[in-house]
């Protein structure tokens, strides 16, 4: 069963009376209170616990960053982009600091302070009352701490660049504070991460770490190589768009971390791909939460909480035999028209990440697989249909946030080691992402062969790219990922170009079939039969099937991936709320032209 955030009530009580009792310089009791809660394990763990708790809230993760934050790019972007409105406007790159969706008190910005605040006061505790010693179970307290206040500050420089730094409790001169550089940031959670990789254990080596709900060493230390390649990648500053000026954040010295602490998970052999990419993705809708393998830590939510499927499953027009959330779930997002013929036609990781088709309104609370048009397409990876828990809530779906996986190690170390070693480095974790995309026929020529042939280190960078395309489309890390690599509006611009082509049919799509034929199998008059998705496929297979035009992909969409008039290198991150500038007594403003 899936681990739920069980809060214990006098534990937080206590904490955060602790904290308001500082701000009018309350004696004594407080620190009484901290001591017995922080030299508990059971206590502690409690208060660690409420951490998480902000995750979950509803206009924090669950229902404001999740949903919006990382579209759109070369390969995702909004299903519904064309309509206008404040929540195409947090997407294509225009939006404004009084957004009608994120301008309120208890949106994602103050839900992850909020978080923040609470890992600071576990952190000072756990610091002076728990001796907090690697294999301890407080010194891995002390270590899970440390990484989900990671998380949260993560999260906040990937999505507002230089935002407030609070790693202590609030106290009453720290209130209200101004902005500061996210090189400080980042520096101080790699300094935070450095410890808690002492703390924490290998995955499944404690009771605690069975579970990817909990931290474990493999995450924390792929989790800070992430960190080392976003704090010395390109990102907009103040000043423009360039990489940190911070000599500790040079690229020489990131990439050798983040290729160290790849390396070091990848040796340990604490987590490892799963054999088949179809059956990662159905355990994930399966809900198995086993650490050890691909996945390395999940954000953590209770059965009636969390978005994933409710945003991101393939469509589901009504209530029937998969699931019963409601009417048009799923959906609201997908891959670009172009991606799934950008995929090698034998990469098995393509039928997975791109559907073609919805389910229709049920009949006798049953429903087909329905074909849609050319330019909306569904993200595979989320399923109901591949669910073993019936989906009841009307308002969330319950399945956790894959937050990192092991197929990002190894492209951070191809990445990391192709600066730093050269090509010849980079291509052994290469192979090993395309040897799982591959049958075992398919290899010598679409992995052996493909990787050898590059030669240049611009070559692999850009097969790299790639590759990170094919893997993670429809995962919302892609955004993160142009911007470090200075491709943001690079690739949307290019992706506006192959969309073209794809309309018209011309270029590297000239070959890409404008009518499907269908039909449904007998043995299960619910689940399709489609010709006329894969290049070339353009004689009608028989008189049983149907044929429908596969087009619709106008200029107004095309051209909706992002504004009209806006550029999404001036606006690579979101502005911070009106709202919270209005109440930091003068000390908040925006950046970036906002």
């Amino acid at each position: 069963m899936k681990h739920t955030i069980i809060i214990a009530g006098i534990v937080l009580a206590s904490l955060f009376t602790s904290c308001q009792e500082d701000y009018l310089d309350a004696p004594a009791q407080s620190t009484l209170d901290e001591s017995v809660i922080f030299s508990s394990p059971a206590l502690a763990k409690a208060a660690i616990d409420g951490i998480k708790v902000p995750f979950g809230e509803t206009n924090s993760y669950r229902g404001r960053f999740l949903p919006y934050y990382g579209l759109n790019t070369d390969i995702e972007w909004n299903n519904t982009s064309t309509t206008v409105g404040d929540g195409a406007d947090l997407q294509n790159y225009s939006t404004l600091s009084t957004n009608t969706i994120m301008n309120t008190t208890d949106n994602a910005w103050s839900q992850m302070y909020s978080g923040i605040e609470r890992a600071n006061l576990c952190i000072r505790g756990l610091r002076q009352y728990g001796n907090p010693e690697p294999g301890t179970e407080l010194g891995y307290l002390l270590g899970e701490a440390l990484t989900l206040r990671a998380i949260y500050y993560a999260d906040l420089v990937k999505a507002w660049g230089d935002v407030p730094f609070r790693f202590e409790p609030v106290s009453n001169p720290t209130i209200y504070i101004a902005k500061s550089s996210r090189d400080q940031v980042y520096k101080q959670l790699l300094k935070d991460l450095g410890e808690a990789a002492t703390l924490v254990p290998w995955p499944n080596e404690t009771t605690a770490t069975k579970s990817v709900e909990r931290i474990n060493k493999a995450f924390v230390k792929s989790f800070r190589a992430r960190l080392a390649m976003a704090a010395s990648g390109f990102q907009q500053y103040p000043d423009g768009i360039h990489r940190s000026t911070d000599p500790e954040l040079s690229v020489p010295t990131m990439y050798k971390l983040a290729l160290d602490e790849s390396r070091a998970v990848i040796a340990s052999g604490k987590a490892h791909l799963e054999s088949s990419f179809e059956t990662f993705w159905r355990n994930y809708n399966k809900e198995v939460i086993t650490a050890g393998g691909e996945s390395l830590w999940e954000i953590p939510f209770g059965d009636g909480r969390g978005r994933m499927l409710f945003s991101f499953a393939v469509r589901h027009t009504s209530v029937d035999q998969f699931q019963a959330n409601g009417a048009n779930k799923g959906g609201i997002a997908g891959p670009l028209p172009f991606v799934f013929y950008d995929y090698d036609q034998k990469d098995t990781r393509r039928d997975v990440t791109c559907v073609p088709y919805k389910y229709g309104t049920a009949v006798d609370n049953v429903a087909k697989q329905e074909l849609g048009s050319l330019n909306t397409w569904y993200f595979g990876k989320y399923r109901y249909e591949w669910m073993t828990r019936r989906v009841t809530s009307t308002n969330d779906d319950g399945v956790n946030k894959i937050y990192m996986r092991y197929a990002e190690v190894l492209l951070i170390a191809a990445e990391a080691a192709n600066e730093l070693e050269g090509v010849a480095a980079a291509k052994p974790y290469l192979k090993e992402i395309r040897k799982r995309a591959f049958a075992s026929a398919d290899q010598a020529l679409k992995v052996d062969a493909y990787v050898d042939a590059i030669t240049s280190k611009e070559d692999m960078f850009n097969k790299i790219v790639d590759e990170n395309q094919f893997e993670f489309t429809g995962e919302m890390e892609r955004k993160q990922a142009l911007i470090r690599w200075n491709l943001l509006k690079t690739n949307l611009d290019l992706a506006k170009s192959k969309m073209k082509d794809l309309q018209q049919h011309t270029g590297k799509y000239a070959d890409v079939p404008s009518t499907l034929y269908f039909k449904y199998k007998l043995d299960d008059p619910t689940t399709l039969i489609i010709y006329g998705l894969n290049r070339g496929e353009t004689v009608s297979p028989g008189v049983d099937y149907t044929a429908m035009t596969w087009a619709a992909l106008d200029d107004t969409k095309i051209n909706s991936l992002y504004k009209t008039g806006a550029n999404p290198d001036n606006k690579q991150f979101w502005p911070i709320w009106q709202v919270f500038i209005d109440s930091s007594n003068g000390l908040l403003f925006n950046d970036y032209g906002y």
